[in-house]
């Protein structure tokens, strides 16, 4: 799961990205893309690991992305330049300002959250209007076209026109013949309000679905909790009344937004979790593993992780008749544990 970092002018995106990461540059901010890779926190990964003394034990991963900026970055969320670095990411994490400072207006994070909004919304009406107008191109000269791209297209247009980000229409947003544009305001977006260190509040908002949504950190504290020991922390979390870290949040936050959730494969050698949407089908998570899993599978040897966990061992939950076989199209739920049987 890769995640954009993106914010108007002073947000403090690479404060956040510092504190998400535990990255920090010598000499201050760079103006280079930065890429932060962490591992998902999974309370389940370390009891597993535990039970089976495996010779590796491989949590998920969330990679975080901060593009660079250039010598003439805009005082918006970037430009084009920034645009085009961000539109392979899964999601977006919107930094909004929430605190105040010597020589700088007071925040507006409903205000910062529509003017970034509507850059994304540009920037996706360029690249619609562009590729319609190479569709009309193409038909006239007799060239062959997908007949459902147009109709989508237009559809995309109009909501853009009227300043709806595509990402409120799902069936638009999913459609499998858009997905070569990787709009970005198709893309999910999670709002993150960076406040000062004494605001534990989220600010009031118009916007019900940004309200719900958002999230709040406390950048610059997160910053240095990144930096500190474990006991350190500890007593840090405490004392500012923070009662989880930002980046355990924040994934969290990211996984319900993105409809994500993780399923688990053991062994002595291995012990390892995978991320897949909600709902995968057993034959689509066997790709997750290899392409050989799918193209041979035969059938998923499936238990539950609380129904393993009060067995005691694989061995008393197939006793117990929790261990199932389940073919291709079983709906795959959040801490299955998984065999594959195939054969290639």
């Amino acid at each position: 799961m890769k995640l954009g970092i993106i914010g108007l002018s002073g947000s403090g995106k690479a404060t956040v990205f510092e504190a998400l990461t535990g990255s920090l540059q010598d000499g201050g901010h760079s103006m280079d893309a930065r890429i932060g890779t962490i591992r998902v926190p999974d309370p389940r990964i370390d009891v597993l690991s535990e039970m089976y003394q495996p010779k590796k034990t491989i949590y998920a991963q969330v990679e975080y992305f901060l593009p660079g900026k250039s010598s003439r970055q805009q005082e918006g969320g970037g430009g084009e330049n920034t645009w085009t670095q961000v539109r392979d990411c899964d999601a977006l994490i919107h930094v909004i300002r929430n605190f105040s400072g010597y020589g700088i207006e007071p925040p507006s994070p409903d205000k910062d959250a529509t003017t970034l909004d509507q850059e994304l919304i540009i920037s996706d009406l360029l690249v619609v209007e562009k590729r319609l107008e190479r569709l009309d191109n193409d038909r006239q000269r007799g060239k062959a076209l997908n007949p459902e791209e147009k109709p989508l297209l237009e559809t995309c247009r109009e909501m853009l026109e009227a300043e709806r980000p595509l990402r409120l229409d799902p069936e638009i947003a999913a459609a499998p013949a858009l997905r070569g544009f990787a709009f970005l305001s198709a893309k999910p977006i999670l709002p993150l309000l960076n406040n000062a260190d004494e605001d534990d509040d989220m600010p009031p908002s118009k916007d019900k679905a940004f309200a719900d949504a958002g999230l709040v950190i406390k950048g610059k504290l997160e910053q240095e909790l990144s930096q500190m020991s474990s006991e350190e922390a500890e007593e840090f979390l405490a004392e500012f009344n923070i009662t989880a870290s930002a980046t355990d949040r924040v994934i969290q936050r990211s996984y319900e937004l993105m409809g994500l959730m993780s399923f688990f494969t053991v062994g002595e050698d291995e012990v390892r979790a995978w991320t897949i949407k909600s709902n995968t089908e057993a034959l689509d998570a066997a790709e997750v593993i290899h392409s050989d899993i799918k193209k041979g599978f035969i059938r998923a040897e499936v238990v539950g992780y609380e129904d393993l966990i009060t067995a005691g061992s694989h061995a008393e939950a197939r006793k117990k008749g929790t261990v199932r076989l389940e073919g291709k199209t079983y709906p795959m739920k959040d801490g299955d544990i998984v065999n594959f049987r195939f054969n290639v």
